[in-house]
C-alpha cells in the first residue's frame, strides 16, 4: 500500500508538472507582447527582464551603437555625452539593433531610466526604427526622483503618431513580479 501511495504521489505531481508547463507555453504562445527597455546601469534591465517572466513576454534590449560610460552619464557636466543629447531633442544616437518582427506584438512595454524628466534620445531612436501603427505603447521606468513618466509620454506620442501611447509608471529596482504582473494587466 505505502509503495502504490508513493507511485500515485509521483503521477500525481507529474500531471500537476505538465499542466503548469503547457500553462506557461500557452500563455507565452498567445502573449503578443514585447518588453524593449534601454538600460545604461542596469536598474532598468532588472526592471524589464522581472516584467517579461512575470508577463510572459519576449525581451528586448535597446543597445546604443556607443555605450554610456559613467562620464558619459554625468548629468552635472553640461558637457558629458547625455546631457549633450539631452540638451538637443533632435539628437538620436545610433542603436546596434533593431526588430525583425515587430508586427507580431500588440502591445510594447518600453522601459527606459529616467533623464532630464524625459526618455533618454537613444529611446527615440529606437521607436523611430520601427513601424508602431496600430500598437499600444505601454510606458514604463526607472528614477531616483522623477514620479512620472507624463513627459516622456507626451515626448512620445508625435514620435509614433499612429500609435497609443499610455503613460505607465514609474518603478523602484526592487518592484516584485506582482506587482508589475498585476500592473501590466490592464494591457493584456
Amino acid at each position: 500500500m505505502k509503495k502504490f501511495l508513493c507511485v500515485l504521489a509521483v503521477i500525481v505531481i507529474a500531471i500537476i508538472g505538465i499542466v503548469t508547463v503547457s500553462r506557461v507555453h500557452s500563455v507565452r504562445a498567445n502573449n503578443r507582447a514585447l518588453v524593449a527597455y534601454f538600460s545604461a546601469t542596469g536598474n532598468t534591465a532588472a526592471v524589464a527582464d522581472r516584467l517579461a517572466n512575470a508577463i510572459g513576454a519576449n525581451v528586448f534590449a535597446i543597445v546604443p551603437a556607443d555605450i554610456y560610460t559613467a562620464e558619459d552619464l554625468d548629468w552635472k557636466n553640461d558637457k558629458s555625452r547625455s546631457s549633450m543629447e539631452m540638451a538637443d531633442r533632435s539628437s538620436r544616437p545610433a542603436i546596434t539593433n533593431t526588430i525583425d518582427n515587430i508586427e507580431q506584438y500588440d502591445v510594447i512595454f518600453v522601459g527606459f531610466p529616467i533623464w532630464w524628466g524625459r526618455e533618454p534620445s537613444v529611446v527615440d531612436t529606437f521607436l523611430e526604427s520601427h513601424d508602431f501603427n496600430g500598437k499600444t505603447i505601454v510606458l514604463f521606468a526607472t528614477s531616483g526622483s522623477t514620479p512620472t513618466t507624463a513627459d516622456a509620454a507626451e515626448n512620445i506620442r508625435p514620435i509614433v503618431p499612429n500609435a497609443t501611447v499610455v503613460d505607465g509608471a514609474r518603478f523602484p529596482v526592487d518592484v516584485t513580479a506582482d506587482e508589475l504582473k498585476t500592473w501590466a494587466g490592464e494591457w493584456l
